[in-house]
């Protein structure tokens, strides 16, 4: 099994991305941390929006993944090796923390979702529902696009 995993999250992509194609995702996302992509987003935009991973900082993506109580629901735990292929997608495209500041567990509590939205009045509370109202491919896992209120507000 330990062969196949090998196979697969070192396989190179069939098709390439060209320059001009929109990438949707924060970042290009390498073969070797696809299909840890793949299966986050799964298991997470099968019931909400999947935020990119530099919005929470890595503490915060470990805690969720070890905790069976995702936000007053209970949730059967990923196991592994599907786990450890979404933790390493997570923690390499998530972001530290300072040790002075809390773990945050919800989005509005994040210094870096705050700091990538300073022009933008947040609805309270922040529900991850809200992101189409400015990301209107956010449902596709594209925070590039955004509504034309947006696009162009610099």
């Amino acid at each position: 099994m330990g062969w196949g995993l090998a196979l697969v999250t070192n396989a190179q992509p069939t098709t390439q991305i060209s320059a001009t194609d929109a990438i949707g995702t924060v970042d290009e996302v390498p073969a070797g941390y696809q299909l840890g992509q793949e299966l986050y987003l799964e298991n997470c935009a099968s019931c909400h929006i999947a935020l990119p991973p530099a919005i929470l900082p890595t503490q915060t993506w470990k805690q969720i993944l070890q905790d069976t109580q995702h936000y007053g629901a209970q949730l059967p735990p990923l196991i592994d090796p599907p786990r450890l292929l979404v933790w390493k997608y997570l923690q390499t495209f998530s972001r530290p923390h300072t040790t002075e500041e809390e773990t945050p567990y919800r989005v509005d509590d994040s210094r870096y979702f705050k700091a990538l939205h300073p022009r933008v009045k947040l609805p309270r509370p922040i529900e991850i529902s809200s992101c189409v109202n400015c990301h209107s491919s956010a449902a596709e896992y594209n925070f590039r696009r955004l509504t034309p209120e947006w696009e162009n507000s610099q």
